[in-house]
């Protein structure tokens, strides 16, 4: 009953709660994100959601205009503590997950959860293997299993197990800890980048396309 029924209740209920914030939030890092780097505002990316659709997520921009896109070989996306393509806020946004609250609106629509799996990339779809499908039984979430305990620290392999599991194991409690988890996390800054150093960057362009 929780899965199917309170969990999209309770997505709701905290949705149109944390909108006066997500409204305080685009007035103040919008006017800092078009000072510093005259843009829009608000960043879209094609995502995999529940039974495999594909949707547009909602980030607040972080990245100057036009910036590359880098990923790693196992497919999972490219950061680094010197970055160069990460503005000066967008760097405090993600060190901060405040550049994941637009996502409120993706929870809105019925997209996205609170809780859930890390939402894949749209062009990773066909990359999935058997036992990782299950993934896409859920909503993506802003938070999640692999989001609260690992961040950044796991392979793409070992996110969509972990993501697989939680999907199967789908509870009131275990959404609560994940929550919980997510704040201490957020707040000691752990596991934030998957790359050391922004000097790797050429290393990675050489097995993506760009």
């Amino acid at each position: 009953m929780y899965k199917t029924v309170f969990k999209r209740i309770l997505d709701i209920t905290v949705g149109i709660v944390g909108l006066p914030i997500f409204i305080l939030f685009v007035i103040v890092f919008g006017f800092i994100i078009k000072l510093e780097d005259s843009g829009p505002i608000f960043y879209k990316a094609e995502r995999i959601g529940k039974d495999r659709k594909i949707y547009s997520m909602y980030k607040f921009r972080s990245m100057k205009v036009n910036a590359p896109k880098l990923l790693n070989p196992d497919g999972s996306t490219y950061n680094a503590t010197d970055d160069p393509r990460v503005t000066k806020i967008g760097r405090f946004m993600r060190e901060t997950s405040i550049d994941e609250t637009p996502q409120l609106l993706n929870v809105l629509k019925g997209e996205m959860s609170i809780v859930g799996p890390r939402a894949s990339l749209a062009t990773a779809l066909d990359t999935f293997k058997s036992d990782e499908l299950d993934k896409m039984k859920v909503r993506p979430g802003i938070t999640g299993y692999t989001q609260a305990y690992f961040r950044n620290g796991l392979s793409n392999r070992e996110k969509r197990i972990k993501d697989a599991w939680y999907a199967n194991n789908v509870s009131l409690w275990l959404d609560m800890k994940i929550f919980m988890k997510t704040i201490s996390t957020v707040l000691r800054k752990e596991g934030l980048y998957t790359n050391t150093s922004g000097n790797e960057t050429s290393e990675v362009k050489k097995d993506i396309n760009v």
